[in-house]
């Protein structure tokens, strides 16, 4: 199983909305630029139906070097961490969408199909 880069999501995306590739990879890159700057403002992000995008503290620590056993010291720091929502671990395990309940909203966005993991985007 291959990685998907930023370009393979700017040519899918170019290719299911008929915008050129330059005008989908300035919009995926001000989204992913969002996305850094509210984790670095230290807000959470939330898209529904996908997942959460939050930032841990990490403490400051004492770890040996696995090369020469010697001791150091890290120092203490953030690091961003992704939850997945369990409509997207639904996908990725192939279950079936659950019906909607009655009186839920319909968000008008189609869905996609429910293959799996290796679906193309």
């Amino acid at each position: 199983m291959g990685n998907v880069t930023k370009k393979d999501i700017v040519d899918a995306i170019a290719d299911r909305t008929g915008l050129t590739q330059v005008d989908t990879k300035v919009i995926v890159e001000c989204f992913l630029d969002s996305i850094a700057k509210s984790l670095r403002d230290g807000k959470n992000i939330e898209i529904r139906g996908f997942g959460r995008f939050k930032v841990k503290e990490k403490k400051a620590r004492e770890a040996r070097n696995p090369r020469t056993g010697e001791m150091v010291y890290i120092e203490a720091g953030f690091k961003p961490v992704f939850e997945a929502s369990k409509e997207l671990k639904s996908v990725l395990n192939g279950d079936k969408p659950k019906e909607k309940k009655a009186g839920s909203k319909d968000t008008g966005v189609p869905q996609t199909d429910t293959e799996g993991p290796r679906e193309q985007l």
